[in-house]
């Protein structure tokens, strides 16, 4: 298993690479160039950059994942493409996408689209809280847990 993670607006990078080096996995890093930094990766991480268009690190992640692999992401889309190759999809807020939900996430996420370009006002996503940082740490300790008693 590596870890791949949409990490422009990842607000837990640091939960995920610290729980990936207690199992000693790889994480890659996709950002776009207008996210650069010039500051070294730790061990076993590595940060690929791609272009600035809207949809290129989803396709950089596509490209590089392999089945079983874990993605983390807030793009439902990239969920859906994710899911669809056999990797397991997380939530920075600590849910799991998966077959049985993506379908109504991705349509609730067309309604809303629609209502915005309708003229209404619709609701952002409320801010991370520490809550949801424990959360997605729990989630992610256990994926990474099973994975590796699967791999013994």
């Amino acid at each position: 298993m590596r870890i791949y993670v949409d990490a422009d607006a990842c607000p837990v990078k640091e939960i995920i690479i610290k729980e990936a080096q207690q199992f000693q996995i790889y994480v890659t890093l996709v950002k776009s160039f207008s996210h650069f930094s010039r500051e070294e990766d730790p061990p076993m991480v590595t940060t690929t950059y791609v272009d600035t268009g809207a949809d290129a690190a989803d396709y950089r992640i596509m490209h590089l994942a392999h089945k079983g692999d874990l993605i983390v992401t807030q793009d439902y889309g990239l969920a859906a493409l994710a899911l669809g190759k056999g990797c397991y999809v997380i939530h920075h807020k600590g849910f799991s996408f998966t077959k049985e939900n993506i379908d109504q996430l991705l349509t609730t996420r067309h309604a809303n689209a629609q209502a915005r370009k309708g003229g209404m006002k619709t609701k952002g996503p409320k801010a991370m809280s520490d809550d949801d940082r424990e959360k997605f740490r729990s989630v992610l300790h256990s994926i990474l847990q099973r994975n590796h008693e699967e791999s013994r």
